[in-house]
């Protein structure tokens, strides 16, 4: 109600300006025909004049009325140079500010909330350098005035910052104007005051704070750089630390280019995904859901059996897995591409320089003109007292700790309820083991949707697995030859036996032994980069688990492009990483697949959005598969198709997002899927389905009726 009446106040003015015929006061001829009586007044009450003249100049510019122009002139005319300029360049800084503040009041919040997606990037980019983009604008006078202050209180820039940039500013655009004024007898238009040698040198002063960005970066850059001496000469192009899936990804795009790259490892080839997380955990999945399933028989007609096999073969076909995907990462298909392998530990000793401890022994230095982090991250581990004593595995070790196991662990204790921890705590349940899953938060997979993980919760639950939220793991204890962690919940001790404790509470960075000290590279968490994957020093760029802002294999693979490209060519175009669509997939059963805003975070961060579902219990390939459970969940644009998240639970969910993520890539929206052929009877055809529901809720209701009435009058 108080931003209406502001409103209305604001145009009963506007109006009354014009019908009053004030605005004519505002012109050239205005102002020369009444100019005699101006300075009438101004003999007669100096300060009254200045003062009156000082107030109305304030309005004019608050209310962005046209003459703002003339009166700068005027006071010229009026006061002269140095005293016009004064009056004039603090009343249109402070008239400008308070327009600014009415549209900030008046509109950001409506505009952020309906185009807030949109504007992120713009958003991002006045956070960062809104003073320069400011600054730049008010040096050329050719930018219309009131339209640059409106448009600015729609962003995030701070008030007090629009002031004294605009005060800065404006002054030489003032400087002329009222130097004009003061001429104002010779004046025969507006237009003749700016000529084009002028304006060109406007125009040029306009890029002075791009140019001043230049050379403050510059001089950053001396700055960092200032204690190391720049080799004359380089001997690889491309440095690569790390052979996970960002630094092969980054070696890869170097060796492509014809750049010559050294990758260096100290472990295994394919880092953690490989080796630890992705491709094992996988392979595990499948055998613990074939396992499921023969239980499950009777669900497809068959005989239910119960599984009989030993935990050591299924080890041990993990591993051959692992084996089988190795050769897509070995040191031999990279030799082959171009690619020098190294293996051994890296330590960054200078911006431009590396030393390698190889395996062999030998230790030996390397320079190239950019480097990539490429580091990966571990499975984090509390503090808990108690764990030397009781031991533990991780995500990591367990697949060796494991692999001569006959029998899954009979009492296993999985203390997390994240993607990790819900994937091995369902696989080792349907495997065997008495599984307690221990979390200390008020629900499993916190980033997702109270439904969401409802349904998965739900779906554990039914498989045995004991979950136990808010519960909060003190420490853990050895007595009487077993093995406890002791929880507290509300207030109260729960002591939890088992045989073996899986902690997956997250993953950390790995920071530590890269030599990040000794160049003084901050970590925040992460390594701290900017938007173009770049550390305290420019050429040296973090990609993956070490860089955030996701841990996903696809997210590091995606962000060493940008890496790659930017430090082999980022002298003539550099590339600003791009997280506008990442999707991701915990692989429980049902398998949840995201990309774009959840329902959660559109809540939460109050963006306007219309939810669409369709259950999976509908669909005719679903029904046949006895594989019924979950939805679709489609997040748009009040009134339009565009899509800002999809969520899918069930089946292939993994697999269904694609389309979703294709879509929100390209800017497709949700009548360009429902027009797609897709194949029957097939899950895909799902994600189809779910835009066939937001165009039944969007039917023009009022078309259709006239269209009734017009078959009923055609059939006579």
């Amino acid at each position: 109600m108080k931003k209406l009446l502001i409103l209305a106040a604001i145009a009963a003015v506007a109006v009354a300006f014009f019908m009053l015929d004030l605005h004519q006061w505002l012109t050239l001829e205005g102002l020369k025909s009444g100019l005699g009586r101006f300075e009438s007044w101004r003999s007669e009450a100096p300060l009254l004049t200045a003062g009156g003249f000082f107030l109305l100049y304030v309005i004019v510019t608050a209310l962005s009325l046209p003459g703002a122009t003339v009166m700068t002139l005027a006071g010229g005319a009026l006061f002269g140079l140095w005293q016009g300029l004064l009056l004039v360049s603090f009343a249109s800084t402070i008239g400008a500010t308070l327009a600014f503040l009415v549209s900030r009041y008046l509109l950001q919040s409506w505009v952020q909330s309906r185009f807030g997606n949109r504007l992120s990037a713009i958003n991002r980019g006045i956070v960062r350098d809104g003073a320069f983009y400011l600054f730049t604008l008010r040096l050329v006078p050719a930018f219309p005035f009131f339209l640059i202050n409106l448009l600015m209180g729609l962003t995030p820039i701070k008030a007090w910052t629009f002031y004294w940039v605009s005060q800065v500013g404006m002054l030489a655009g003032t400087l002329v104007y009222v130097n004009a004024g003061t001429q104002i007898a010779q004046l025969e238009s507006l237009s003749g005051i700016l000529s084009p040698d002028l304006l060109i040198s406007f125009a040029l002063l306009g890029l002075f704070p791009l140019l001043a960005k230049k050379l403050i970066g510059w001089i950053q850059r001396r700055r960092v750089y200032g204690r190391w001496q720049k080799p004359a000469r380089f001997d690889r192009n491309l440095i690569v630390i790390g052979a996970g899936a960002g630094g092969l990804v980054s070696a890869y795009i170097g060796a492509a280019v014809k750049a010559k790259v050294t990758l260096i490892e100290a472990h295994k080839m394919g880092g953690d995904c490989l080796n630890y997380g992705c491709v094992p955990s996988k392979a595990l999945i499948k055998s613990a859901r074939v396992a499921h399933q023969m239980r499950q028989a009777e669900r497809y007609g068959l005989e239910a059996s119960s599984p009989r096999f030993s935990f050591r073969a299924v080890m041990a076909r993990i591993h051959a897995v692992i084996r089988q995907v190795e050769p897509h990462d070995s040191v031999e298909r990279y030799t082959n591409l171009g690619v020098e392998v190294l293996q051994g530990h890296a330590q960054l000793v200078a911006p431009w320089t590396v030393e390698i401890r190889l395996h062999e022994g030998e230790t030996l230095r390397l320079t190239a003109r950019s480097i990539i982090l490429a580091t990966g991250a571990s499975p984090a581990v509390p503090p808990l007292p108690g764990l030397d004593d009781t031991g533990y595995v991780t995500s990591d070790t367990l697949w060796d700790r494991f692999a001569e196991r006959d029998t899954p662990p009979e009492r296993l204790v999985v203390l997390g309820g994240g993607p990790i921890g819900c994937e091995l705590s369902q696989s080792f349940a349907r495997l065997g083991s008495k599984v307690t899953q221990v979390e200390r938060g008020q629900r499993l997979m916190a980033r997702e949707d109270p439904e969401v993980a409802e349904l998965v919760q739900t779906s554990l639950q039914d498989d045995g697995v004991q979950i136990l939220t808010e519960h909060g793991a003190l420490r853990t204890e050895r007595r009487d030859g077993c093995n406890y962690l002791i929880c507290d919940h509300q207030g109260q001790e729960v002591v939890l036996p088992f045989d073996e404790l899986l902690i997956a509470v997250g993953r950390q960075p790995r920071l530590t032994g890269y030599g990040l000290e000794t160049l003084g590279i901050e970590t925040q968490r992460t390594l701290t980069t900017n938007a173009y994957l770049e550390t305290l020093y420019p050429n040296i760029y973090a990609v993956g688990d070490v860089a955030g802002p996701y841990q996903f294999t696809h997210t590091a693979a995606h962000q060493a492009w940008y890496a790659a490209v930017n430090a082999l060519f980022g002298q003539f175009k550099r590339f600003r990483a791009d997280y506008r669509v990442i999707p991701w997939t915990t692989f429980t059963d049902p398998e949840v697949a995201r990309v774009g805003l959840s329902e959660q975070e559109a809540i939460e961060r109050s963006i306007p959005h219309e939810v669409t579902r369709y259950g999976l219990d509908d669909l005719d390939r679903a029904i046949a598969e006895s594989e019924r459970k979950g939805f679709i969940k489609v997040l748009t644009e009040p009134g339009k198709d565009r899509i800002l998240g999809a969520c899918i639970v069930g089946e292939h969910a993994g697999e269904l997002l694609a389309e979703f993520v294709l879509a929100m890539k390209h800017g497709l929206g949700l009548n360009k899927i429902l027009g797609t052929i897709h194949t029957y009877p097939t899950w895909a055809e799902a994600n189809k389905y779910a835009a066939g529901e937001w165009k039944k809720a969007h039917a023009p209701d009022a078309a259709l009726k006239w269209l009734e009435r017009y078959h009923a009058w055609r059939r006579g």
